[in-house]
């Protein structure tokens, strides 16, 4: 089948649709909150904010390109079909209807439409308001070749104008010098480290893994259907999209450092976004802020209960599209009305787990070619990498597993390894599982060499 050129345009759309997909209200509220706790050392909390939060999701984007894959399963294949699919379950799971999905609900809902209603009222208007949020993103996934439509080229454009009015009215009339405010204790010295671990909370990563067969899909109905050209026009456009992610970050980083000026630390970034526009805007900017984090949390379910469908219809092939789309939302619907803080605190030790596994399976990916994605090498990467990132998991869990007799003894045992007092204690054994791996590669590719001269 011929391709088609695909026009700027083209390109466009693609990178205004992959931007809606990263870019939740996790996005938007997470960069406010890290510039008030990082005060005027945001450029290093900024730096390392924009590792995970961009430069990770990007490689996730590239990983996707370069492996050729159509999804989060073929990340994880040269481990076997029984860790990738494992993995694929457990990554769609947290990042789809048991945590991430529901959150794209939760927090518009708390942020957005909340602060307007009696307190009285926010257990049903939690439940109406999820209803509806759900029921749209159900049917604005129905069609896979309208997914671009809905989000790249109307869902998404419409975001952009509302926060390009904050950021206008936020900077055009500073509430302080970014340069001057408070610094919190944690980010005197460890601002970049700190900015990193918050970029964490994005999911980005994880997301960029699993809205890889949507992105792929996306792609092939534009015309493409060769695999090397997939892969250059999915590479593109995720080097298009997270440039401009990471100069949204930059603005809201610099605008919640700003807001100190004025306002107290936040306890998150929502209540912070909050004080802002209501700040500059009053009760027009508190329906600003409501149509504005809706718009961005909707964008974000759209690309996550059609990526877990699609995922889920390729592998499970017996239960249709629509029937998996259904599942996932009904489920992100029952999951939401448990309350943002639930959700967060049992999201955490998920994340603590999967995102040291994601991070070295998209190195891994990207540098795949240096060694043909041999078994050996992802073998030995993942199974260092798999026990510290255990033993985090166990540490984030709410108090009712950290603080037992049991999670007291992870804690201590956690204490051995190199950088656990800065959450990165898997990166020391992820790189001696590298060297190991390769090693052996290496040596293993010597004696075949040696070998066919012998035969040869």
């Amino acid at each position: 089948m011929q391709d088609r050129q695909l026009t700027k345009r083209d390109y466009a759309v693609i990178s205004s649709m992959l931007f809606a997909l990263f870019f939740g209200a996790g996005n938007l509220i997470f960069p406010l909150h890290l510039g008030q706790l990082a005060g005027r050392n945001w450029l290093p909390a900024t730096l390392g904010f924009l590792v995970t939060a961009v430069l990770l999701p990007l490689l996730s984007v590239l990983a996707i390109s370069i492996t050729r894959s159509e999804g989060v399963y073929d990340i994880g294949r040269p481990l076997g079909p029984g860790f990738a699919l494992f993995f694929m379950v457990l990554i769609h799971g947290t990042i789809g209807p048991f945590f991430g999905t529901p959150r794209t609900a939760t927090v518009s809902y708390a942020v957005g439409i909340a602060p307007l209603l009696p307190a009285k009222y926010n257990g049903v208007g939690l439940l109406i308001f999820s209803g509806v949020f759900f029921g749209l993103a159900y049917l604005l996934s129905l069609k896979e070749n309208h997914i671009v439509t809905n989000v790249g080229r109307l869902l998404n454009p419409l975001f952009l104008v509302l926060l390009f009015c904050v950021f206008a009215i936020g900077f055009s009339r500073p509430m302080g010098n970014p340069a001057q405010q408070t610094v919190t204790t944690d980010y005197l010295h460890g601002a970049f480290v700190n900015g990193f671990l918050q970029g964490y909370n994005t999911m980005d990563a994880l997301a960029g893994l699993a809205f890889g067969v949507t992105v792929v899909t996306a792609v092939k109905t534009m015309g493409k259907h060769k695999p090397a050209a997939v892969a250059a026009v999915t590479a593109r456009a995720g080097m298009i999209s997270m440039t401009f992610e990471a100069a949204i970050y930059l603005a809201l980083i610099v605008l919640g450092s700003m807001s100190l000026g004025q306002f107290k630390l936040s306890v998150d970034g929502g209540v912070a976004f909050d004080q802002i526009v209501n700040h500059y805007l009053g009760v027009f900017g508190q329906s600003l802020l409501a149509t504005l984090i809706t718009l961005t949390c909707l964008t974000t379910a759209i690309g996550l209960v059609a990526a877990f469908a699609q995922d889920f219809h390729k592998h499970f092939p017996a239960v249709s599209y629509r029937t998996w789309l259904g599942i996932t939302s009904a489920a992100s619907f029952v999951f939401a009305n448990f309350g943002l803080q639930q959700i967060l605190a049992w999201s955490t030790p998920f994340l603590m787990f999967l995102y040291p596994l994601s991070m070295v399976l998209i190195g891994l990916s990207v540098c795949s070619p240096l060694f043909k994605r041999a078994p050996v090498v992802y073998r030995f990467v993942v199974g260092f990498t798999v026990v510290p990132a255990l033993l985090d998991m166990v540490v984030a869990f709410p108090p009712v597993v950290s603080h037992s007799t049991f999670g007291r003894g992870v804690v201590r045992l956690q204490h051995y390894l190199p950088l656990a007092t800065i959450g990165l204690d898997w990166v020391v054994p992820a790189v001696v599982g590298l060297v190991v791996g390769l090693t052996i590669y290496f040596v293993q590719q010597r004696k075949t060499v040696k070998v066919n001269r012998i035969n040869g």
